[in-house]
């Protein structure tokens, strides 16, 4: 009669340990998936991190051995890369090192806005002109007209119009980047539209905006997220040329080109003051740039197959 409790004992002693070894396995388990992303998509990986670390650096700069980037220091003007001025100082004495990390800020600013921007109001302007027929004459001329001009014109032009800032300086850029989207995703919608299963939803009398919300607008977030990409990349290079050539934003504020600008005259005998902030703009650049190829190839169904 004792016998058969004990051994119940020994058998449920076992079980009663065995929930506690999940909580041990999903970490391996993580890492390994994340491997297996990285595998798959090396240049999502290397663009991500890229981009990751310089919104890092925009984002925690006071905390990064930086001093006032607006800060003059006449007598320590000129001064080569040390230990006390990582990137040296420029004309006005200030720290090219505190001024690039800052500068990080107002180009990734822009470059992040324009794209945001951009990217939706040009989705709007391609879904009107793609789905409804009498509209696509009127706004796509427009922006055949707009895209005409190169973006740096047009965004010089409509500088010209404004005072230099930062908010000017994204509106500008997003006007001239408009029409590249709203062609995208025009195009996406014109061979939609045609799918059987649109045309059902019209003949069951779907309206019209219901049907460019449920079965339209889904279908386009892929292109768009990648050309999304492309426009910010785009955007913080015409961002430098404006404030190279002082039509961006004002020389107060530390963005790379004004750096570049300030640093040009003296290029031949102090090139640090112009290498630095090119190299943070490459960099920055390069990891977008990577990123949307790598988004290109995830959100592709053929080239996904492939992988």
């Amino acid at each position: 009669m004792n016998s058969a409790p004990a051994s119940t004992y020994a058998i449920s002693d076992p079980i009663a340990v065995a929930p506690a070894l999940p909580d041990v396995l999903p970490a391996p388990k993580q890492r390994g998936r994340v491997m297996r992303f990285v595998h798959r998509h090396p240049t999502i990986a290397a663009g991500g991190m890229l981009l990751g670390v310089m919104v890092f650096i925009a984002i925690f700069a006071p905390l990064l051995g930086t001093v006032d980037p607006t800060a003059l220091n006449p007598i320590g003007r000129l001064r080569d890369p040390s230990m006390k001025h990582l990137f040296g100082t420029d004309m006005l004495g200030r720290d090219i090192y505190s001024r690039t990390l800052y500068g990080a800020r107002v180009s990734l600013t822009v470059g992040f806005a324009v794209a945001l921007l951009s990217s939706a109001a040009g989705m709007l302007i391609g879904l009107v002109a793609g789905f409804i027929r009498w509209a696509d004459a009127v706004l796509m001329r427009i922006m055949d007209g707009m895209m005409s001009i190169p973006a740096i014109l047009l965004a010089i032009a409509l500088m010209a119009l404004t005072r230099g800032s930062v908010v000017n300086v994204i509106i500008s850029i997003t006007i001239s980047q408009i029409p590249q989207v709203a062609r995208l995703v025009r195009g996406v919608v014109l061979t939609l539209r045609d799918q059987p299963y649109v045309e059902a939803a019209i003949a069951a009398g779907t309206r019209t905006h219901t049907i460019i919300r449920r079965h339209i607008l889904p279908n386009t977030l892929a292109p768009i997220t990648v050309q999304a990409t492309y426009i910010c990349a785009s955007a913080m290079i015409i961002e430098a040329i404006l404030s190279f050539i002082g039509a961006g934003t004002p020389p107060i504020v530390p963005s790379w080109g004004n750096i570049m600008s300030e640093g040009r005259a003296l290029w031949q005998v102090k090139p640090y003051i112009v290498f630095f902030p090119a190299a943070f703009l490459s960099v920055t650049v390069l990891a977008v740039n990577l990123l949307g190829d790598g988004l290109r190839d995830a959100l592709d169904p053929r080239l996904a197959k492939r992988l």
